[in-house]
């Protein structure tokens, strides 16, 4: 039997029902990535299996210095053929580790390849798949039909002209909507320099003469206005921690000129200054009926001297703590409910130490005013949590404090264009929990409900939640 089979992480007869007949085919919604919408547009094939798999693909890149795989064969200049080579070599030794799955996944999906990638077959597999992409369609375009995608948000700086989202839009040979997502790191950019800066340009941008945090609130809302001109719904945002810090608005005006001028914070005054962002922004947000999503937890670019070698996002980063983050969290979602400025928003957490403090925050600020069951969201398992360990750690501690029916399910928070078999790796486990819960009697065989739960949970939670 082929390793990738009708029954590949599923353990039980109704797990397997639930998959096949309900989850398997479903369209995707991926709200959160982080694909370019100049390649969307562009439409380029890739040249290689190497090029596809292991450009850009820090996940891999971390796996293979792992595996004593030196620089040159990861992000360096060895040929294509030795890097594949290198990775297959990784590949034989990463059992256990979700790259084992996703890579074999891939292969059965987009090179309709069974055998299992190891340091003896890898050039029969690199060859195989290298005629495949020479012979077949493998530009963006067409990978994303092939997936059965129905809407991608990509990510963008609040500065962005959003060109390539406008042309594709104008596009009447592509039907899939590829809508951006406000990301506002440069708000929260801790560097006084690059913040003066970014507040000079988006002076410019906007023609607001920018003076207070007034003046500020108001660029910025401009820029949101033009995301959702548009097409954007989403906002996202990606702090170490969640460090809430309320101060009066005659402060919260001094710390913004201060800085805006290139002035230096103290680590509590950039608190006071972020929290105040956040609340502001948030209530552009809910203005806009748009969601927000907070991505938390990660400590980036740790090993310094790979950094200055290599740059940002190359797979030196790892899972932050914090401490008071339970208090910190609900006094921010608090802080902005006060305000009348909570919009729905949505919970990444990649300390899954703090799995039940996210699930029962959640469930203090849940409202029906939004017109969606439970607005307030625990996001899917992120980064190193995206894992069969890390879904099942979060799916259950959603469920013990929430309501998982009305969870609005996975992502593939990748840059990669056949990385939707995390989608449908996601749905296996989904479904093998559930049955599992029918098995050992947790929760009835009702054919009706369970159907209905899947369904929501792969697709029609997250279509009825954003309203793309």
């Amino acid at each position: 039997m082929d390793f990738i089979n009708d029954r590949f992480m599923i353990d039980n007869e109704v797990g397997a029902r639930l998959y096949h007949d309900v989850a398997k085919d479903l369209p995707i919604i991926d709200y959160h990535c982080h694909l370019d919408a100049k390649d969307i547009y562009e439409n380029k094939s890739v040249e290689d299996i190497t090029q596809l798999w292991l450009a850009g693909d820090h996940y891999k890149w971390r796996a293979m210095r792992a595996n004593g795989i030196d620089e040159r064969f990861i992000t360096g200049d060895a040929s294509a053929e030795d890097k594949f080579k290198a990775w297959a070599e990784t590949v034989e030794v990463a059992f256990g580790n979700p790259l084992y799955h996703w890579t074999h996944l891939e292969l059965s999906k987009y090179f309709d390849c069974n055998v299992n990638l190891d340091s003896q077959n890898w050039r029969d597999v690199m060859e195989h798949c290298n005629r495949v992409i020479k012979q077949n369609d493998f530009r963006p375009r067409y990978l994303m039909e092939r997936s059965n995608v129905e809407v991608i948000c990509t990510t963008d700086a609040p500065l962005d002209s959003l060109e390539y989202h406008r042309l594709l839009k104008q596009d009447e040979t592509f039907s899939i909507k590829v809508l951006p997502t406000f990301r506002p790191d440069d708000v929260f950019n801790e560097n006084a320099i690059e913040f003066a800066h970014f507040i000079t340009k988006l002076s410019q941008l906007t023609d607001v003469r920018i003076e207070t945090f007034d003046h500020f609130a108001e660029a910025i809302g401009k820029r949101i206005d033009w995301f959702h001109v548009n097409g954007c719904r989403i906002s996202d945002h990606g702090p170490v921690s969640i460090d809430y810090q309320a101060s009066e608005p005659e402060h919260v005006n001094d710390l913004f000129s201060r800085k805006a001028g290139g002035a230096l914070l103290t680590g509590a005054e950039e608190a006071q200054l972020n929290s105040a962002i956040f609340v502001m922004l948030a209530g552009h947000y809910k203005a806009r009926d748009w969601a927000m999503q907070i991505h938390f937890g990660a400590i980036r670019n740790n090993n310094r001297q790979m950094r200055q070698q290599l740059g940002i996002n190359t797979g030196f980063d790892s899972i932050n703590d914090q401490s008071h983050l339970a208090s910190s969290l609900n006094q921010l979602l608090d802080a902005m409910a006060q305000a009348n400025a909570l919009p729905k928003t949505i919970l990444y957490n990649l300390n899954a130490t703090y799995n039940d403090v996210v699930a029962t925050t959640i469930a203090n600020f849940q409202s029906a005013e939004y017109g969606v069951n439970s607005p307030m969201q625990f996001g899917s398992g992120w980064w190193f949590n995206d894992t069969r360990r890390g879904m099942e750690n979060q799916l259950n501690s959603l469920a013990d404090q929430g309501l998982l029916m009305h969870f609005i399910g996975m992502l593939t928070d990748s840059r990669s264009f056949v990385s939707y078999t995390r989608h449908d790796y996601f749905r296996r486990i989904l479904c093998n929990l559930i049955g599992g819960w029918v098995d050992k009697g947790e929760v009835p065989n009702n054919q009706q409900i369970l159907t209905r739960m899947i369904r929501n949970i792969c697709h029609d939670n997250a279509n009825n939640y954003f309203k793309f």
